[in-house]
């Protein structure tokens, strides 16, 4: 048995973690996150192992991997300083069905407004869309051939379909034969994309009237839809002719093909059993629900939240319109600034089903550096592609880069932090003259310098008052 950390190798069979079924090692996802986040290491790290987890689980015997519950992570830390954009990233890193959602969304039953048995349901319908589209991509050629068949026999009306059917029992072998030639000809055309603006008849199911919205206990945003498919024919599912161009009609003819030839029975089957076994959940502003209520005030359905939240955390069933699903190993990764409440202001329970705490650092003036210009989504980058295409070239001296940083430092200090996001205000207001006479520059390269920055800002810096106000 082999333990090496450096050459990862994990054990005789020398398998190199991150190769199988394409998952991202620890390391990679923190190199990814890195892309996009500055600093924050100690969230990253936590975030990375947790997924990670999810696939050493899946590879353990079923009894065993049944005992493993997931170890949720509860991320506090101010606003600007990353917990959002880790969530945003994960999204796109990670193959497993993913949700972000604010639990100041929900109220407590009884109360009007989402109830937190919602998002389970909402994870499951972004995880039957996941699987539908892999569906789609699977059998993408063959309804392709389909469809173009079908457009042939729209084109060709009494031509013979390519299996060999004939289309019109009294033609003659030799105007069969013609008729091949020329469906043949128009596949060519069609191939080319020379007919594309020809029209055609096609058959087309009507629009479905909007679904009614009932309260019940499965939510609201249920129960229309089971409608729609009891009585297909009251609300929509009849056909009306229309006369349309080919590529319409292909548009049109393919998502009718999907619908064909993909199992949505299985579909719906194995989207339950991905959210079930990968699926995360990201819930934002914890700290908005947190807080013992003293029984009156606008608040008083917080703790019930609470209360709403701890049986999905901890493993539930929810029934949705695809089946039932189990919440025991769904991972959830909260954030909350905590500013007024803490995280000991939660119920216990609650505390207890976020084992995993991190804790993320205010952004400093270095890191404002960074992120201004290190990340793939760097301001600077954005400003500069913007006003290109009005053809003006913008050059930003490393001394501006700095003395914008230190601003935006100073006055997070001074007034409210808000972290990262006080780089944007503070950069439109540098930026706003020249994007407003960019149309006038066209063809000219403005350099961008640290006396610039001081002139553009020096009115709202002198001004407390108004600083806090534009700033």
């Amino acid at each position: 048995m082999a333990i090496e950390l450096e050459g990862k190798v994990y054990g005789e069979n020398k398998l190199v973690l991150g190769e199988a079924e394409g998952e991202l090692t620890p390391q990679q996802i923190v190199a990814e996150l890195d892309k996009y986040i500055i600093g924050q290491k100690a969230a990253k790290k936590a975030v990375a192992i947790a997924l990670r987890n999810r696939f050493r689980r899946r590879k353990l015997p079923p009894e065993l991997a049944d005992e493993i519950a997931p170890k949720n992570i509860l991320m506090i830390g101010p606003t600007g300083v990353g917990k959002t954009e880790i969530s945003r990233r994960l999204a796109k890193l990670t193959s497993s069905p993913f949700l972000k959602i604010e639990a100041s969304r929900f109220t407590e039953v009884g109360y009007v407004g989402r109830d937190v048995e919602s998002m389970i349901r909402d994870l499951v319908r972004i995880a039957v869309d996941m699987v539908k589209q892999e569906k789609i991509k699977e059998i993408e050629s063959k309804a392709r051939a389909n469809v173009e068949e079908k457009l042939l026999d729209l084109l060709l009306p009494g031509g013979r379909h390519s299996s060999g059917r004939r289309r019109e029992n009294g033609a003659t072998a030799e105007e069969q034969k013609e008729m091949m030639r020329t469906r043949e000809r128009l596949r060519r055309q069609l191939r080319a994309g020379l007919l594309e603006d020809r029209i055609v008849e096609i058959e087309v199911k009507e629009k479905p009237a909007p679904p009614f919205e009932f309260i019940t206990s499965n939510g609201f945003e249920e129960i229309g839809i089971q409608i729609q498919e009891i009585l297909p024919g009251m609300f929509g599912g009849k056909t009306k002719k229309r006369r349309v161009k080919i590529k319409e009609a292909r548009e049109i003819l393919m998502e009718d093909e999907e619908k064909r030839l993909i199992d949505m029975d299985q579909v719906a089957r194995l989207a339950i059993e991905r959210v079930e076994q990968s699926g995360i959940i990201f819930l934002d502003e914890l700290d908005k629900v947190a807080g013992r209520e003293s029984g009156y005030g606008p608040d008083v359905s917080r703790e019930g939240v609470q209360r709403d939240l701890l049986p999905i955390i901890e493993g539930t069933t929810v029934s949705t319109r695809y089946g039932l699903v189990r919440t025991d190993h769904i991972l959830f990764i909260a954030a909350g600034a905590f500013h007024v409440s803490k995280p000991s202001d939660l119920i216990p329970e609650l505390q207890g089903r976020f084992p995993i705490r991190v804790e993320l650092s205010p952004l400093t003036k270095e890191d404002f550096v960074r992120i201004l210009t290190e990340t793939e989504n760097a301001l600077i980058k954005q400003y500069k592609a913007l006003l290109a295409t009005e053809g003006v070239e913008i050059e930003f001296t490393p001394e501006a880069i700095e003395e914008i940083a230190a601003i935006a430092e100073k006055i997070n200090e001074e007034a409210e932090n808000i972290g990262a996001r006080r780089l944007h205000t503070v950069m439109e207001k540098v930026m706003e003259d020249i994007s407003f006479e960019a149309p006038n520059l066209a063809n000219q390269k403005i350099t961008i310098t640290r006396e610039y920055v001081q002139k553009q800002l020096s009115d709202i810096l002198k001004d407390q008052d108004l600083r806090k106000f534009i700033l």
